[in-house]
């Protein structure tokens, strides 16, 4: 790194040179720390970074006009306001969110300066992110920093660094620069699924998948609550006598990160023996592959099968094709985490995948775009730095101003893991804490229930598994809240006061089933939990009331959470039993109304569909 009197020799030269030959002074200012964020407990400095391991450097220019994008967003997403559903097109998103000239000149014009060429950037269609692959040396000269290889007990690596720095002039014309200080990376089974048991013994639900081609099932005769299937689910959330009427213009996707892919040969045994008639989908939904994610269909070897790969990514398919069968699937696999090795010298990616697909997804055209997206990973929100969580959220504003309901699981931790709840503040001050991207107050965040008549906030004590819930220390709590979640506060009657901020965007929105999913893999079933169960669950629905939408003529329901709060809370099934267990408490309780357990409670399709569609007469 250069000490300031040698940055102060080169800019005095520099302004020489310049002078001499007569060209215009370039604008050069001393370099200061842009961000610093404390390096989280779970992680630890294992050593110096490979100075040549491959950066894929992602620089994130403040957007020219995004409370104007934000107040579209409110606008075209609130059935009261005379614009609902009108949703901005790509350009239109575009326009509003591009840096001005003046940064992506002086942005240029600094990575010119430390030898980046013009060839090596590419750019987001809003040019409000320039990506560059760069190796650690010449990244550390660019930011004035050290990067280190940093480990967790469970064998995942990363390379960080937990402070960088830009030239004085920049700060206020780039808002992010990662991979840099966050650990925002969900372990290689640190997605919202856990495992509970695996069987080959199918002939042991013969009997339920003799069900799946019936209709007229009561919810008692269709449900056992320790082996959910789609015939389950779809009588218990009345989407069962709904045939969609528009696949094709009607779609849904899911998210599949760090080395998970979905099987199709486990999905067709799946389908085969619970969604009778759906097999087919197993070999018709399609892969979009960001930065060489996986898309692997022959059999897990031995390590993959000990990570338990794919159980994440079969689950969200099976689940989703269960439920919307024949509204398209679209899987997008994203790489960006093989384990690194940090005694290997040859470059290995460590880099953020979350932006990697967020860019991806925000370049593709509405005739490819899935109207509904499930998400089922996150971690905790104090692994990444405010910096990067805003950069992140305000991408899935874009989504939901363009029409794309963007769903995403509360996590399996309740309020928090025992042992873990505290604050990475290097105060160490005892807090709960929550998830991100379950913070973010422009998705709709999905807990997880159990159980039927009646539901019940999910927790699981043989392997821990506690619905995830709580408020966020980032986001301040956003507008549609204001008059719900205030009066939720003030029923607890000052419990946990000083462990949660009151302030902040509270989470879950709803809630689905997420307790006991009967999963294929590795050609056998596999019993699960986890919101990553719930989450894939609570966007069939909502894709399917999209499908009716599109049939009748009228608008997706795009970014939920206003329409939620102002109006479609009535059509979901309130849960008052049960709480967010974690941290050595009980957690936030499941209450009348909305709660920061399971939100505003699960589906009811009927319901819905009559509600959105009556919202836009």
């Amino acid at each position: 790194m250069l000490s300031t009197i040698a940055r102060s020799v080169v800019l005095t030269l520099a302004i020489a040179a310049g002078t001499i030959v007569g060209s215009p002074i370039r604008v050069r200012t001393p370099y200061a720390v842009k961000e610093s964020h404390n390096v989280p407990s779970k992680w630890s400095r294992v050593g110096p970074a490979p100075a040549d391991h491959l950066i894929s450097l992602s620089i994130g220019l403040k957007s020219s006009q995004f409370d104007e994008l934000e107040r579209h967003l409110y606008e075209v997403s609130n059935p009261s306001h005379h614009r609902y559903g009108q949703h901005l097109t790509q350009d239109e998103v575009n326009e509003l969110v591009k840096p001005t000239d003046d940064a992506l000149d002086l942005v240029s014009e600094w990575l010119s300066d430390n030898g980046v060429t013009s060839g090596q950037l590419r750019y987001s269609p809003a040019k409000d992110w320039i990506m560059v692959t760069l190796p650690v040396s010449e990244v550390e000269r660019l930011l004035d920093t050290e990067y280190s290889v940093y480990g967790t007990r469970e064998g995942s690596y990363l390379v960080r660094t937990p402070e960088w720095s830009l030239p004085k002039h920049l700060h206020d014309h780039i808002d992010v620069i990662q991979p840099t200080n966050s650990f925002f990376r969900p372990t290689p089974l640190h997605s919202n699924v856990m495992p509970v048991k695996q069987t080959s013994d199918t002939a042991a639900f013969a009997a339920m998948a003799q069900l799946s081609t019936s209709t007229d099932l009561t919810v008692a005769q269709a449900c056992n609550v320790t082996a959910v299937t789609p015939t389950c689910l779809r009588t218990l959330y009345r989407t069962i006598n709904y045939t969609p009427q528009m696949p094709g213009q009607n779609r849904i996707g899911l998210n599949d990160f760090l080395g998970e892919t979905n099987n199709r040969s486990d999905v067709h045994i799946f389908l085969e023996m619970f969604r009778k008639g759906a097999a087919a989908a197993s070999s018709e939904f399609i892969f979009e592959v960001v930065n060489d994610g996986s898309t692997q269909q022959t059999p897990d070897n031995a390590t993959q099968l000990a990570a338990g790969t794919d159980l994440e990514g079969n689950l969200d398919a099976e689940t989703i094709i269960g439920i919307t069968y024949p509204t398209p699937l679209t899987c997008f696999t994203t790489g960006g985490s093989p384990p690194f090795k940090p005694d290997l010298l040859t470059p290995t990616d460590t880099n953020e995948p979350y932006l990697a697909w967020l860019n991806f997804v925000l370049g593709m055209t509405a005739n490819n775009l899935p109207q509904t997206i499930s998400t089922s990973y996150g971690d905790d929100e104090q692994t990444v730095p405010p910096s990067f969580a805003a950069k992140a959220c305000s991408g899935f504003a874009q989504l939901g101003a363009r029409g794309v309901t963007l769903l995403f699981a509360s996590g399996d931790n309740g309020v928090g893991v025992a042992g873990d709840c505290f604050s990475n503040d290097g105060k160490n001050t005892s807090m709960f804490v929550p998830s991100f991207p379950a913070s973010c107050p422009y998705v709709t965040t999905v807990g997880a229930t159990k159980d039927i008549n009646p539901e019940v906030t999910a927790f699981d004590a043989e392997n821990g598994f506690s619905s995830g819930g709580g408020f966020s220390n980032y986001f301040a709590r956003p507008s549609y809240q204001d008059p719900i979640v205030p009066s939720y506060i003030a029923s607890l009657g000052g419990e946990y006061n000083g462990l949660y901020n009151k302030s902040g965007r509270g989470y879950p929105d709803i809630a689905a089933q997420g307790y006991r999913f009967l999963t294929i893999w590795n050609g056998t079933i596999v019993v699960l939990d986890g919101t990553s169960a719930a989450t894939p669950t609570a966007a069939s629905v909502i894709s399917l009331v999209n499908d009716a939408l599109i049939a009748a003529g009228k608008p997706t329901l795009g970014f939920l959470n206003p329409m939620l709060y102002s109006l479609l809370y009535e059509s979901f099934n309130d849960i008052t039993s049960g709480s967010s267990i974690g941290c050595n408490t009980t957690g936030f309780p499941a209450k009348a109304g909305w709660d920061a357990a399971t939100g505003f409670g699960t589906p009811d399709f009927i319901k819905i569909k009559a509600a959105a569609l009556n919202a836009q007469t």
